[in-house]
C-alpha cells in the first residue's frame, strides 16, 4: 500500500480534532452526578421512546420504497431520469426548515394534497406522529437509494446474466442473485438512513411542531432545554452521541465491505 504525502497526515489529525472536540467540550460539561435522574425523567424517556418509534418507521418506510425507486433508477432508461434523481437528492442539500415548510404547504389542513384529505377522512397530518415519521423519511430516503443505486450501477452483472440464461424470471434474479450482491450497501444505506432520521430536527419541528409526548423527539427536546435547563441538554445530547456512535461503529465492518 501507498503511503500518503507527509502534509495529509497533518491535515488528517486537523480533520480528526474538528469532530473531536466538539465532544470532548460536550463531554466536559455533562454533570455526571444527576446524569441518571436527568435521563429516567419522564419527559426525556417520552423524547426517546418517539425517537426510536419515529426514526424505525421512517426506515423501514425509506426501505420499502427507496430500494425500488434505487432500482429503476439505476436499471431504467426514461425521459426525466437525471430530473428525478435530482428530486430524490434534493433534499440532501435543501435546509431542514424549507423541507419542513414544504412538507407543511403539501399536506398541512390548507394543503393541496392535505385538504381533500381532511376533507374526505378528517385525518391532519401535522402536529401528529406521523408528521415526524414522514419528516424523517422525507430528509433521510434519498441517503438508502444513492447509496443502493452506486451499488446496482457498479455492480457486475455476469452472475445476474448467467441466471437469466438459466430460465430464472426477474424477480428470481433480483431476489435470488442481485440482492445478496448489494446487501452490505444496502445495510450501509440503512445505518445512515436511520442515522439521519433520528436526529432530524429541522423539518420535523416545522411540520410536525415540538408537543411534548407528541411530537417531541429528542432532538426537539435538547433544543427546548437549552433554553431552560442547560444540564438535561447536556446529558441527552450525551446519549444521542453514544447511541449513534456505537450503532455506527457494531456495522463498521458491513459499512467497508459496502464501500
Amino acid at each position: 500500500m501507498n503511503r500518503p504525502p507527509a502534509g495529509f497526515s497533518v491535515l488528517a489529525v486537523a480533520a480528526v480534532l474538528l469532530f473531536t472536540l466538539p465532544l470532548i467540550g460536550l463531554v466536559s460539561r455533562v454533570s455526571w452526578s444527576s446524569l441518571g435522574s436527568v435521563l429516567g425523567s419522564d419527559v426525556v424517556l417520552d423524547a426517546l421512546l418517539l425517537s426510536a418509534v419515529s426514526s424505525v418507521a421512517a426506515t423501514l418506510l425509506a426501505i420499502v420504497f427507496g430500494v425500488p425507486l434505487a432500482v429503476v433508477l439505476a436499471r431504467s432508461r426514461f425521459p426525466g431520469r437525471a430530473l428525478v434523481r435530482g428530486l430524490v437528492t434534493l433534499p440532501l442539500v435543501l435546509p431542514p426548515v424549507v423541507a419542513g415548510a414544504a412538507l407543511l404547504f403539501a399536506l398541512g389542513r390548507t394543503g393541496f394534497v392535505g385538504r381533500p384529505l381532511y376533507e374526505a377522512t378528517g385525518i391532519v397530518v401535522p402536529f401528529s406522529l406521523w408528521a415526524v415519521i414522514l419528516a424523517s423519511t422525507f430528509v433521510a430516503m434519498p441517503f438508502l437509494v444513492i447509496t443502493v443505486e452506486g451499488a446496482l450501477t457498479g455492480l457486475d452483472g455476469r452472475h445476474e446474466a448467467a441466471a437469466a440464461t438459466l430460465g430464472a424470471s426477474r424477480w428470481t434474479i433480483f431476489r435470488r442473485v442481485t440482492l445478496p450482491l448489494i446487501r452490505p450497501s444496502i445495510v450501509a444505506g440503512v445505518v445512515l438512513t436511520w442515522a439521519r432520521a433520528f436526529g432530524e430536527f429541522g423539518a420535523t419541528v416545522t411540520f410536525a411542531g415540538s408537543l411534548a409526548g407528541r411530537t417531541e423527539t429528542l432532538p426537539l427536546t435538547v433544543f427546548v432545554a437549552l433554553q431552560t435547563d442547560r444540564d438535561v441538554a447536556i446529558a441527552i445530547s450525551l446519549v444521542m452521541v453514544l447511541i449513534s456512535f456505537a450503532v455506527l461503529v457494531v456495522l463498521r465492518d458491513r459499512w467497508w465491505r459496502a464501500s
